[in-house]
C-alpha cells in the first residue's frame, strides 16, 4: 500500500468518489468501516485518501483554477465519514448498562420499626415499612477511573464499563479527527450526541428512570413516591458511577487530544439532558409538601446524594458541566432543609394530635406507639441528623405559663447536641398530650393506669434502643421511670385505699373499749362492703389492660402485698364472729386463696366470666 505522502491526488479523489453514496448503489449498500465486508487495507486506503485531499486543500501551491476541486471532494468524503461515524456508534449501542444493577447501600432497613408488631397502622397515615435492601451485581467488564486527589472517595467508587470495543473506538477516533480537522466539528458532535443520548435514554428505561416533570412527581401519591424513591436511589448510583462515568470515558477515548474541550462538549451533548432529568426527581421531592411520614425517605435521598456528590464532582468536573454540580448541591441543601422542617412539623403534630376518645382499658395509645417508633427511627439516622439539626426546638421554657404548651428547662440539657434535645422535647410534648387525653377517663384509677402504661412504653422504647438511650441520657430516663412508677402508686392509692379501708378495726366495737366486744352487725356490714368493692374492682379491672407482662406482674404483686396480708389478718381476727352467726357464707365470700387467684385476673383485658371459665378448664 502506498503511504499517504505518495498517494496521488487524482487517485485519492477517485477513492473518495467510489464511495460516494449519492452516486453509487454499491456505496449506499456497503459500509467502509464494516470489517465483515471490507478489509482493513481498504479502510486505511480511504483514510489516506481523505488525508491527501485535506493536504491538497491546505496547500498554498494548489492554484485556484485547478481542474479538480478538492473542496467538493472533501464534502463528499465528510458526508461519507459522517454516515460511517453514525453507523459505528449505532452498531455498538447494545453493549450498555446491565439492567440488573441493584446496589442499594443507602436504604435504611430499620424503617419497619415505625410500626411494630403490636400496632400496624396509625390513623391510616403511617410510614411505609417496606424498605428492603437490594444488592448490586454487575456482569459488565469494569474499568476503574482515576479520581482527583480533591475528593475523599476512593477510585473504586466509580465503575466504568467499555461501551464500545477498542477497535471501534479507534475507528471513531480516526473519523472524528478528520471531520474536525476539515471543519465539521458541529456535525461530528451532533451525530455523536444524538446516538449516544439515545443509548443513555435506553439505559435509563432499563434502570427505571422515568421522564417525569417536577409537577408530575408532586402529583403522585406518597405510596407511589416511596417506590420511585427506592428505585431512584439505586438508579442514581448506577447512572453517576457507571453510566455517566462510562460515557465520559468514551468521549475521552474518542476525542481527547483532537481539539480543545471537544470531548467535554460531546459528553455534555450526550448526558446533560438525562442528568437534568435524573436530578429533577430528587429536586421535586426536596420542594414537595412536607409531612412526617416523608422524613425517612428524604433522609435516604439525602444520604444517597451526599454519598454521590464526590462522584458527581469527578464526573462533571468541567466548566461546561458546572450547572449539574450546582443543581446536585442545591438539591442536597433543600433536602437538608426539608428534613429540618419535617422534624419541626412532626413536633407540632404530636403536640396538637386531637383524638379525644379514650383507648379501651387504659392501654397504650396509638400516638405513643407511633411517636416512639418514629423517634427510634430518627436515632437510626443520628449521624446524618447530627449534621442537619443544629438548632434547639423553637418551643420550650419561654412558653412557661401557657396552658396549651408544655414547659422544658433547657438548662438541664446543657451540653447535649440539638438532635438529642429535639428528641427529649418530642417525648415531653407526647407526655403533655397524653396527660390531656387521660382527663377523658371518668375513672381516676384508669387515668393513672393509662399514664403508667404509656410512660412505661416510652421508657422501654428508650431502653431498647442503644442509640436512643445514649441521646436521651440516663438522667432523663430516670425522670421518666419515676413518672410511670408514680402513676402506678397513684393508681393503687385511687383503687385500693377504699378497699383496704373496709379492713380496718375502727368502728367494729360495740362500746368504748377495744375489749368491750365486737358489733356483729357492724362487722357484717364491713364484710359486705369489702365484698362489693372488691367484686366491682375485680369485674372492672380484669378488662383493663397492661400489655407489658412484666409490668402487669409487678403491679399484681404490689397489690397482693397490700391486700392479702390485710385480708388474712382481718379474717383471722373476725372470722369466728361471723361463723358463729347465721349464714356466714353471705359475708365471708372469699378465702385468702380466692383473693390470690382473683388478683391474677387483673389487667388481662378479659371479662371475669372468661377468667372463671378458663380456670375451670
Amino acid at each position: 500500500m502506498s503511504s499517504p505522502e505518495n498517494l496521488p491526488l487524482e487517485t485519492a479523489q477517485k477513492i473518495i468518489l467510489r464511495w460516494d453514496s449519492t452516486a453509487s448503489e454499491e456505496a449506499r449498500e456497503k459500509m467502509i468501516f464494516d470489517q465483515t465486508t471490507t478489509n482493513r487495507d481498504e479502510i486505511d486506503l480511504y483514510l489516506q485518501a481523505v488525508d491527501e485531499i485535506q493536504r491538497s486543500i491546505s496547500s498554498t501551491s494548489l492554484s485556484d483554477n485547478h481542474p479538480s476541486k478538492p473542496s467538493s471532494t472533501i464534502q463528499i468524503a465528510m458526508a461519507r465519514l459522517e454516515d460511517e461515524f453514525r453507523n459505528i456508534l449505532i452498531s455498538h449501542t447494545n453493549n450498555q448498562i446491565d439492567p440488573s444493577l441493584e446496589d442499594d447501600t443507602y436504604l435504611s432497613s430499620s424503617s419497619s420499626k415505625l410500626q411494630d408488631e403490636e400496632d400496624n397502622s396509625y390513623d391510616d397515615d403511617g410510614v411505609d415499612v417496606d424498605d428492603k435492601l437490594h444488592r448490586f451485581d454487575s456482569n459488565c467488564s469494569v474499568a476503574t477511573t482515576v479520581t482527583t486527589a480533591s475528593t475523599y472517595r476512593s477510585a473504586s467508587s466509580i465503575r466504568e464499563i467499555d461501551l464500545i470495543p477498542s477497535e471501534a473506538v479507534t475507528d471513531l477516533r480516526c473519523i472524528a479527527d478528520r471531520m474536525i480537522s476539515s471543519g465539521y466539528l458541529r456535525e461530528c458532535i451532533q451525530v455523536y450526541g444524538s446516538v449516544r443520548k439515545s443509548a443513555v435514554d435506553s439505559s435509563f428505561k432499563k434502570l427505571g428512570v422515568e421522564k417525569l416533570s417536577i409537577g408530575d412527581v408532586q402529583r403522585l401519591d406518597w405510596e407511589q413516591l416511596e417506590t420511585k424513591i427506592r428505585r431512584w436511589i439505586r438508579a442514581a448510583k448506577v447512572c453517576v458511577r457507571t453510566l455517566f462515568a462510562s460515557e465520559k470515558r468514551l468521549c475521552e477515548q474518542i476525542f481527547d487530544g483532537i481539539g480543545t474541550c471537544i470531548d467535554d462538549a460531546c459528553f455534555m451533548e450526550t448526558v446533560k439532558g438525562p442528568a437534568i432529568q435524573l436530578f429533577n426527581f430528587a429536586e421535586a421531592i426536596s420542594i414537595s409538601r412536607r409531612s412526617p411520614e416523608k422524613l425517612f425517605k428524604i433522609l435516604d435521598l439525602h444520604d444517597a446524594l451526599m454519598d454521590l456528590i464526590p462522584d458527581i464532582d469527578v464526573v462533571f468536573d468541567s466548566k461546561s458541566s458546572e450547572s449539574i454540580r450546582v443543581q446536585a448541591a442545591e438539591i442536597l441543601s433543600r433536602l437538608a432543609e426539608a428534613a429540618r422542617g419535617i422534624l419541626s412539623e412532626f413536633e407540632n403534630a404530636v403536640l396538637k394530635e386531637p383524638s379525644k376518645v379514650p383507648v379501651p382499658g387504659g392501654t397504650i395509645h396509638p400516638l405513643t406507639r407511633y411517636v416512639m417508633n418514629y423517634i427510634s427511627l430518627i436515632s437510626d439516622y443520628k449521624q446524618t441528623l447530627y449534621e442537619l439539626i443544629v438548632s434547639r426546638p423553637s418551643t420550650g421554657s419561654r412558653y412557661s405559663g401557657d396552658p396549651s404548651t408544655p414547659d422544658m428547662e433547657f438548662d438541664e440539657l446543657e451540653g447535649k447536641p440539638p438532635l438529642a434535645i429535639h428528641l427529649i422535647w418530642i417525648i415531653v410534648i407526647l407526655q403533655f398530650n397524653l396527660d390531656g387525653k387521660s382527663k377523658h377517663y371518668k375513672d381516676a384509677s384508669l387515668l393513672h393506669l393509662f399514664i403508667m402504661n404509656n410512660v412505661h412504653y416510652i421508657v422501654q422504647k428508650v431502653r431498647g434502643s442503644p442509640e436512643l438511650r445514649e441521646m436521651i441520657g440516663d438522667d432523663y430516663l430516670k425522670k421518666l421511670t419515676g413518672k410511670f412508677r408514680q402513676a402506678a402508686t397513684s393508681y393503687q392509692r385511687a383503687t385500693w385505699v377504699r378497699v383496704l379501708y373496709c379492713l380496718r378495726d375502727e368502728g367494729l366495737h360495740s362500746s368504748g373499749g377495744f375489749s368491750s366486744g365486737v358489733s356483729k352487725s357492724a362487722l357484717r356490714e364491713r364484710f359486705k362492703a369489702f365484698n362489693a368493692m372488691f367484686e366491682e374492682v375485680h369485674r372492672t379491672q380484669a378488662v383493663w389492660l397492661i400489655p407489658d407482662s412484666q409490668l402487669r406482674e409487678e403491679l399484681r404483686i404490689s397489690i397482693s402485698e397490700k391486700l392479702i396480708p390485710a385480708y388474712r389478718s382481718f379474717l383471722g381476727r373476725f372470722r369466728s364472729h361471723i361463723e358463729s352467726g347465721r349464714h356466714p357464707e353471705n359475708y365471708i365470700k372469699y378465702s385468702v386463696e380466692d383473693l390470690e387467684d382473683a388478683v391474677l385476673d387483673f389487667f388481662e383485658g378479659i371479662p371475669v366470666s372468661q377468667h372463671t371459665r378458663r380456670r375451670s378448664q
